[in-house]
């Protein structure tokens, strides 16, 4: 499975993105995925996952209210809706696809794409 990110950028505190993820197989919606992201100088840390078929969704605390993960099934992606963006969020944000269905289990990671949230 390969996992291609796009939708990052730079962006003003308070404001938007929409960050994509498309997969390379047609069967997204039997797996769980996620998004992760790493700051310069920090490991890497969970975001938001979407286990099979959508039945649920997490979110990392720090941004529960603010992100929302969704499937495009027709597609084949899975997206991150990010508003209220603050200086923190700022990292490259990496997708994730896992077999097993869990929201913490991956087995495949895109290469990320950048956020960058200025003050």
């Amino acid at each position: 499975v390969q996992l291609v990110e796009s939708g990052g950028g730079l962006v003003q505190a308070g404001g938007s993105l929409r960050l994509s993820c498309a997969a390379s197989v047609s069967t997204v919606d039997s797996l769980s995925m996620g998004w992760f992201r790493q700051a310069a100088g920090r490991e890497r840390e969970f975001v938001a996952a979407s286990t099979w078929h959508g039945h649920s969704t997490y979110y990392a605390d720090s941004v529960k209210g603010r992100f929302t993960i969704s499937r495009d099934i027709g597609k084949n992606t899975v997206n991150l809706q990010m508003n209220n963006l603050r200086p923190e969020d700022t990292a490259v944000y990496y997708c994730a696809a896992g077999e097993s269905g869990s929201y913490d289990l991956y087995d495949y990671w895109g290469q990320g794409t950048q956020v960058t949230v200025s003050t």
